[in-house]
């Protein structure tokens, strides 16, 4: 199983998530310690991201970071699509 690690950034909007979301996100949180890179909601991204991947949760998206050798996830960003990619 996998450690997740929160950015401050990620942290803080987890923080201040309303109760419907943090559910949601506490789901996607169990399967990225499962496996963060296997999923239908999981894709890795590309360009200036590249070596990233985002957990695709209705208009939210989690950008984290798996290290494989030492099985922990950095979650960067909890944002909304519009906000993701910039």
């Amino acid at each position: 199983m996998y450690e997740l690690r929160f950015d401050k950034d990620a942290e803080e909007a987890y923080s201040k998530a309303d109760d419907k979301l943090a559910g949601r996100l506490n789901r996607c949180f169990e399967q990225l310690r499962e496996n963060p890179l296997n999923h239908p909601n999981i894709k890795a991204l590309k360009g200036k991201l590249e070596g990233l991947y985002r957990y695709r949760s209705g208009d939210w998206r989690i950008i984290y970071e798996p290290d494989k050798k030492e099985y922990i996830v950095n979650i960067l960003q909890i944002v909304r699509r519009n906000k993701a990619y910039r």
